[in-house]
């Protein structure tokens, strides 16, 4: 049956339904795919003149970030590219994408934290390396005025040796320390051995692999780290899927004990 509508109901609802029709979409974000298909090759950065963590062994990548990044890779079902690159130039370029994670012990420092995204994986400490055999044998970084430091260039130590140098040394009417920064920690090394520097700081493990490299023609004067710190894989801001892929197969090796494994192999301690 035919229902007459009134004239001014009629109008009413048509200015309505074509304002409606007239009202703009609203813009929906596409959501980021975090469980997007893994690249079949992962690009890794590594500086790799770093043993015990990364370093050549008859022209391959050893070590234990190398060992780590192989069994993450092997979880997601990927093979491994290892880009060597200098310590210092690792961040600059990830963020330039020349390689898809930085594996190259680098402690998670908030200033880091501000340029890429963090996987946290081990702990470990800094040791003062001296040469064998002669008086100066430094226990704190305060001990260090007046004193040549070698270390390697980007080290999240060197801001910290600044700070003791100008609040701690100045202020007690000391030298300051004197910092050289070095492309590689093997020429950090080599300045100590030469005696242009007096001491060297580097991460606990690497010191105790240089001592063995030598033959104990340095050591370690320190009895406790120095500057705990925790390390972290480093995963590009605008690239979640890898920085998913990985999270999730740092906790599938943990599961299956493969990392306890890789970490009692190198005496590393994992968290």
């Amino acid at each position: 049956m035919f229902k007459k509508i009134p004239l001014a109901t009629l109008i009413t609802s048509l200015v309505i339904g074509l304002s409606a029709c007239s009202k703009p979409e609203e813009k929906k974000e596409a959501p980021v795919d975090t469980a997007a298909a893994a690249p079949a090759t992962l690009r890794i950065g590594s500086d790799l003149t770093y043993p015990p963590y990364a370093f050549f062994k008859d022209d391959k990548p050893q070590g234990f970030d190398v060992e780590l990044l192989g069994l993450l890779a092997n979880t997601n079902q990927q093979k491994t590219e290892f880009v060597d690159t200098r310590f210092a130039s690792l961040i600059p370029s990830l963020n330039s994408k020349k390689f898809d994670v930085i594996a190259s012990s680098m402690f998670i420092t908030p200033e880091r934290e501000k340029q890429v995204n963090f996987i946290a994986y081990a702990k470990v400490g800094n040791a003062l390396i001296v040469r064998t055999g002669e008086s100066f044998a430094p226990k704190d970084p305060k001990d260090l005025c007046g004193k040549t430091l070698s270390i390697l260039k980007g080290s999240a130590g060197i801001p910290k040796l600044d700070e003791v140098s100008k609040n701690y040394c100045a202020a007690n009417n000391k030298k300051g320390i004197t910092i050289r920064e070095f492309d590689t920690s093997p020429e950090a090394l080599q300045s100590l051995l030469s005696k242009s520097s007096d001491v060297q700081f580097d991460d606990t493990d690497v010191a105790k692999s240089f001592i063995e490299k030598v033959k104990g023609r340095v050591m370690i004067s320190t009895t406790e780290p120095i500057y705990p710190q925790t390390l972290g894989l480093a995963v590009r801001k605008d690239d979640p899927a890898t920085l998913a892929s990985l999270t999730k197969a740092l906790e599938t090796i943990k599961g299956n004990q493969e990392y306890q494994k890789l970490l009692d192999k190198y005496g590393i301690k994992g968290i």
